[in-house]
């Protein structure tokens, strides 16, 4: 559920990459360095539906250099540890707090989709509706001192969204 209810969301992200082949380490790939947030407040099944955006090889490099180890994502026989290196990197880089209280995120799974990777999270058992979601997310920051990470958060109908550019890292979003 969480996957198809995503997937519609950022159509338009795709228009960020210009990726034509070139080095990997070329800005003519895609100018910019950006990842989206999605946060869903799900009032019937309780719980805040997360999704990561991340484009694939700015993901690969980073993924490669935090865990001193070769990386591909698109790869099927190394899934499983493909979903441990996503799970545990977004888990530290992306962190919450719902009314002043720190919560965890649970990993639902992680897909390769054109260029950009998916990664899916809930946290459960979010019984109400938060009024206040802190949100710390540093997705990308030991790679590229020109990210952009955006993010867009629903509670209850209302849609709030803000932008961190390296080096900030925290946002509030009231409800």
């Amino acid at each position: 559920m969480v996957i198809l209810l995503f997937k519609w969301l950022f159509p338009a992200l795709a228009t960020f990459s210009s990726h034509s082949g070139a080095p990997a380490n070329s800005l003519a790939r895609h100018p910019l360095f950006v990842s989206v947030t999605e946060m869903n407040y799900n009032a019937a099944d309780k719980d805040l539906e997360i999704s990561c955006k991340i484009f694939t090889d700015d993901f690969e490099k980073t993924l490669a250099n935090v865990y001193h180890a070769k990386v591909d994502l698109s790869a099927p026989a190394n899934k499983k540890e493909n979903d441990k290196l996503v799970n545990e990197y977004i888990k530290t880089h992306l962190l919450l707090k719902l009314d002043n209280k720190a919560v965890t995120l649970s990993f639902v799974g992680f897909e390769k989709e054109n260029d950009a990777v998916w990664g899916y999270f809930e946290v459960d058992n979010a019984t109400t509706a938060p009024k206040k979601i802190d949100v710390v997310n540093s997705i990308l920051y030991e790679s590229y001192d020109k990210q952009m990470n955006l993010m867009h958060v629903t509670v209850g109908g209302s849609r709030k969204s803000t932008r961190l550019n390296y080096p900030e890292k925290e946002a509030s979003f009231q409800f």
